[in-house]
């Protein structure tokens, strides 16, 4: 996830990119949000790194991000799709998995 989040600031150096975690690891979603939110961030789009829509993303996700909208009420939170969920993900995947 790291990579992908250096990937981004390399190639959008005007989008400010924090990487979150939900276990294991930090920071966790609050922490990376309030960090975001230190330096003037008003809209957050989420973007979930998982392949499949498993428990985190059904159950877990959402009831963390209504926690910061409602811990912060001026910023607007957006929840993207999974990342696996985009046919070009999918695409990608299948045409490593053919080499």
């Amino acid at each position: 996830m790291r990579a992908v989040a250096a990937r981004m600031q390399q190639q959008h150096p005007h989008i400010p990119v924090a990487c979150a975690y939900l276990e294991m690891m930090e920071p966790d979603l609050a922490s990376a949000s309030e960090s975001l939110i230190a330096a003037g961030i008003l809209h957050v789009n989420v973007v979930p790194m998982f392949l499949g829509v498993g428990r985190h993303a059904r159950h877990d996700l959402p009831l963390l991000m209504q926690a910061l909208r409602e811990r912060h009420r001026q910023v607007r939170f957006e929840l993207k799709a999974a990342i696996g969920e985009d046919p070009r993900v999918v695409d990608l995947l299948a045409a490593i998995a053919a080499e």
